[in-house]
């Protein structure tokens, strides 16, 4: 069967993980969620992640998550831009996540990159989530 919202799924896989307390967590390998993760290892929300190719051309992406004083870092993670409806954004209107303490992952014509990266290379694009 196939799935209509692999983002999506990811994100969910990565806050049950979290509401269970476990230390890592794998999820089928795609590009765009390689890129996600990239993001957020980059800004310190997840303590890396690593491909695991199996035989048959099967792969998957094992999230080790981050945790301080007990509690998980991602406090919230939830997907903007769905199959349903697609969110774009301007640069002009790329959205704040808690007045900056948390932040937008956005697809743009440059990259899947947070909505500070975005600002600074002046590009809008798909508001894929928001973590904070």
């Amino acid at each position: 069967m196939s799935m209509t919202d692999p983002l999506g799924d990811m994100l969910t896989r990565i806050r049950n993980a979290q509401m269970r307390g476990k230390t890592q967590v794998s999820t089928p390998a795609s590009q765009l969620r390689a890129r996600v993760l990239e993001v957020l290892e980059s800004e310190g929300y997840i303590r890396g992640y690593s491909r695991v190719d199996y035989t048959g051309g099967k792969a998957e992406l094992d999230i080790a998550l981050k945790y301080f004083d007990g509690e998980p870092v991602i406090r919230e993670i939830h997907r903007v831009s769905k199959p349903g409806r697609r969110v774009y954004a301007s640069v002009k209107e790329l959205p704040v996540v808690y007045n900056g303490l948390g932040i937008s992952i956005l697809s743009t014509s440059k990259g899947v990159m947070s909505d500070n990266q975005a600002r600074e290379a002046n590009v809008g694009g798909e508001v894929l989530c928001e973590v904070f």
